[in-house]
């Protein structure tokens, strides 16, 4: 599962964690393959159809910081750990104007709040970086590599600069010298602009999101047919959340492959890059040692030619083995062994 965090401008104290499934059309088509191939011929489709399992994100959903968060203003501290073990930073700043709804800084100022926050993560960084202490004497390479890398941070946010902008995110070898000082300005960030009905004719633009949550408060009562019908009416093909996810998705770099069978159609999350034991181990942490192959269909051919057996007998089944990098909506079946 993977963590994202809001950062909103209200008063809550405590972090409100909620666990969303992610929107993935394809778990539904594949319930329908096994219903038809693998099911109890005597019984209906609908009885056949096994339960529908969608990958899940979990956000934690706090109150914004104030200035002077990194101190410990406003429990700007308590407010701070929450944030160090998500994988997503979501700051969600107010666009809409509303004389009945207070803004906890009055004037509505989106520009201002994003920078207080992001002042407050720097100012907190500096705080962990000021507590390292320099590894004279060692000749350890990876020592030395790391307090480079913590005295090149320390610049870089003295004068304002996210610690993300200083190490990129594909160098793999550098953020996994400094992985545990848990650095807030490290992990990715998405703006999200709560807006009202009318701003939703804007378009959503970079790493910024429109959404209204008003909106998604209304579709959040309405059964799923009528969701549709409502988000038509308002000229939009998807909820905030779902696009809000997929952003995500694209963001932390993640996919999902898929499993199916009479028990349960599954999507599982995995980074992209993942070789096939190691997403074997998201099912079960036994499987990456026992793997012995991955037998695997994509979606789209598996949809095409309706079921496993007729893929295996037209060659469209193929048997990958531990150098296989896992692709998005890849059908997989692992042989473990014993």
């Amino acid at each position: 599962m993977w963590d994202c965090w809001f950062a909103e401008c209200r008063t809550t104290i405590e972090p409100n964690v909620g666990v969303v499934p992610v929107p993935d059309e394809r778990l539904a088509k594949l319930a329908d393959i096994v219903a038809e191939t693998e099911g109890d011929p005597s019984t209906s489709l609908r009885m056949n159809r096994p339960p529908i399992i969608p990958a899940s994100v979990q956000f934690v959903d706090i109150a914004g910081l104030v200035k002077g968060a990194a101190e410990g203003q406003g429990l700007g501290n308590k407010f701070l750990s929450h944030i160090r073990e998500v994988d997503l930073i979501v700051h969600v700043t107010r666009y809409f104007e509303n004389a009945d709804v207070v803004h906890v800084a009055g004037e509505i100022d989106p520009k201002r709040d994003q920078e207080i926050i992001e002042t407050e993560l720097i100012l907190a960084d500096l705080q962990t970086l000021s507590k390292q202490v320099e590894p004279r004497g060692v000749r350890d390479k990876q020592a030395q590599r790391r307090w480079e890398l913590i005295e090149s941070l320390k610049i870089a946010l003295d004068s304002g600069k996210p610690a993300r902008d200083v190490i990129p995110k594909e160098d793999d070898d550098d953020r996994f010298l400094i992985k545990d000082l848990q650095l807030l300005t490290m992990k990715p960030v998405l703006y999200v602009a709560n807006v009202s009905e009318e701003q939703m004719k804007l378009q959503t633009t970079g790493d910024t999101l429109m959404i209204s949550a008003k909106i998604e408060s209304e579709l959040a009562g309405l059964p799923q047919e009528d969701q549709k019908q409502y988000l038509q009416e308002l000229g939009l093909e998807q909820s905030g959340l779902e696009r809000l996810i997929q952003k995500a998705y694209e963001m932390l770099r993640l996919l999902s492959f898929l499993t199916m069978g009479v028990k349960e159609v599954r999507a599982w999350t995995i980074t992209r890059g993942t070789k096939a034991p190691q997403a074997a181990a998201v099912i079960h942490t036994d499987f990456e040692k026992k793997f012995i192959k991955a037998e695997v269909i994509s979606f789209d051919d598996l949809v095409i030619l309706g079921s496993r057996k007729k893929a295996q007998e037209l060659g469209k089944l193929r048997l990958e083995g531990k150098d296989y990098i896992m692709q998005d909506g890849d059908v997989v079946e692992f042989k473990i062994g014993g």
